[in-house]
């Protein structure tokens, strides 16, 4: 059965956008992106990428307009809304849940999920994340987008490894 993993930044008070939706401080303490090695070698091991309609939204608009940066993936965004699919990207109107479900019975590489809070909530509440890797950025924002809020239940996590650059913290945890 192929693994979910969670793969996402968050401020050290748990927010994953600041109030207007923006993620322009996702940096290290000195103003960089830092050594993203984690994120490198967390990518050998997936070929699928989960993702909400704002985050999509984000990523062609704003963060990468230009290119398509999961081209290597095949891609599902859950929208509510009919929009036109492509070789590597499927949008669904579909619970995510049951999205994960029926991934993990399909052949391939771990699934990521990459965002947003909503499609992150709906998953922890189903307890289908195995594997949890947060890297916490050295910026308090007060309020904005949080990561894990109104869960409907606890999940234990054993932490499996810590890694630290330029201030940033990636936490590892898998399920207990």
């Amino acid at each position: 059965m192929r693994k979910v993993s969670l793969f996402i930044a968050m401020s050290l008070d748990g927010y994953i956008a600041d109030r207007e939706g923006s993620v322009d401080w996702l940096t290290g303490q000195d103003g960089e992106a830092g050594s993203m090695d984690s994120y490198r070698e967390f990518i050998k091991g997936i070929d699928t990428v989960l993702m909400g309609a704002n985050t999509y939204r984000q990523l062609v608009t704003e963060l990468s307009p230009d290119e398509w940066v999961y081209d290597g993936f095949m891609t599902y965004v859950i929208t509510h809304k009919e929009e036109r699919s492509s070789e590597k990207i499927r949008f669904v109107r579909e619970d995510p849940g049951g999205l994960i479900r029926k991934l993990r019975e399909e052949e391939g590489k771990g699934i990521w999920i990459c965002g947003g809070a909503h499609i992150v909530r709906q998953l922890v509440d189903e307890d289908l994340i195995d594997l949890y890797h947060i890297t916490v950025i050295p910026t308090i924002l007060g309020s904005g987008i949080r990561l894990f809020e109104d869960g409907k239940r606890e999940i234990r996590l054993r932490l499996t490894d810590t890694r630290t650059y330029d201030g940033m913290a990636d936490l590892v945890y898998v399920r207990r």
